[in-house]
């Protein structure tokens, strides 16, 4: 590949141009091409953010030239669809949580990376924050002793609007595969795999979750403590407790920019900034992976996003919510 890591980002909407705006503080990373739907949306988002090119399809991007990898920032029902033809299209793929709306979508997609050896990943920008590196660090330590317990929440009070995407299921709506993947997510890197789940939800008119809980004991044998919500402003933090005591990553805990640590001798809190938007961080791990040959990311490994993947299908049915791409 070039010294220049050349992106492509597949969709313009809001998710997309916080990734395109964590571009610009990429190093080694231009904006080669975007996609939408028409040409005429490509070339207003490309305008206003550099593109090289423009494509009025998603197919003419996962056609074109010039591409190391897209950034997939549809819809999540689209996911599976969008990444395929990305990557028939030889390109790598950074694609934007929930990785897709089931397991066995997810299984499609790595299926097909691993055939054509291209780089796959799933988006999921806070293992590559700062915080959660001085976390991991703290813990190695020792300061906080053998850890036992994660406690992780994430909600705010969304919209109503019975076709917003948030509460359409067509759209992937609810608040588990959009908020609750942040605590489940984190919570096995620090834990290490689901072992079981325990899930309970608050149902809306559309028949998506507006609130889920979730309790999870863990190989590691730890224990994780989850909730996410459509309608409460939550403080979204999350603790790690051990045997000394707890660190805990301060609102909001998937883009935290600082870390408080406290024991029996007292508390410290760590600063923990991050660059740009926070987004900079996975895009210059998927850079470092490509300059390396890797087809994956050892921060957020393939197998990984497919257990969490089967760990939400299984909450899913617990919880009675079902989408119609689970026909």
């Amino acid at each position: 590949m070039t010294e220049a890591v050349r992106w492509a980002i597949l969709g313009t909407g809001k998710i997309a141009r916080a990734f395109a705006t964590a571009l610009r503080d990429t190093p080694g990373a231009v904006l080669a091409g975007v996609a939408s739907r028409s040409l005429e949306g490509a070339q207003a988002f490309g305008a206003e953010f550099g593109a090289a090119a423009c494509y009025g399809s998603y197919q003419a991007l996962a056609d074109a030239g010039d591409i190391d990898v897209v950034y997939i920032g549809t819809p999540h029902p689209m996911h599976v669809e969008n990444a395929m033809m990305a990557l028939d299209g030889g390109k790598g793929v950074l694609c934007e949580k929930p990785f897709t709306m089931n397991r066995r979508e997810a299984e499609q997609i790595v299926a097909l990376a691993r055939e054509k050896k291209l780089f796959l990943m799933e988006a999921m920008w806070t293992r590559f924050m700062p915080a959660l590196a001085e976390v991991r660090r703290i813990i190695a330590s020792g300061e906080i002793g053998s850890v036992h317990q994660v406690t992780a929440d994430f909600g705010f009070a969304g919209t109503q609007d019975p076709l917003h995407r948030l509460n359409n299921p067509e759209l992937g709506g609810g608040g588990l595969l959009d908020l609750g993947i942040y605590p489940l997510s984190i919570a096995a890197a620090l834990l290490g795999p689901v072992a079981d789940v325990r899930a309970m939800a608050l149902m809306g008119e559309t028949g998506v979750d507006i609130q889920t809980g979730f309790t999870m004991t863990h190989e590691g044998g730890g224990m994780s403590v989850c909730s996410c919500s459509l309608r409460a402003r939550t403080p979204a933090e999350l603790t790690v407790s051990g045997s000394l005591g707890q660190v805990r990553m301060n609102t909001m805990f998937h883009r935290a920019q600082s870390v408080t640590v406290t024991t029996a001798d007292g508390a410290r809190t760590i600063d923990t900034p991050y660059l740009g938007n926070g987004y900079v961080h996975e895009a210059m791990e998927v850079g470092r992976c490509l300059k390396e040959g890797l087809l994956e990311s050892p921060g957020m490994p393939l197998d990984e996003t497919l257990h969490l993947m089967g760990v939400l299908d299984t909450m899913r049915g617990q919880i009675g919510l079902r989408y119609p791409s689970d026909a």
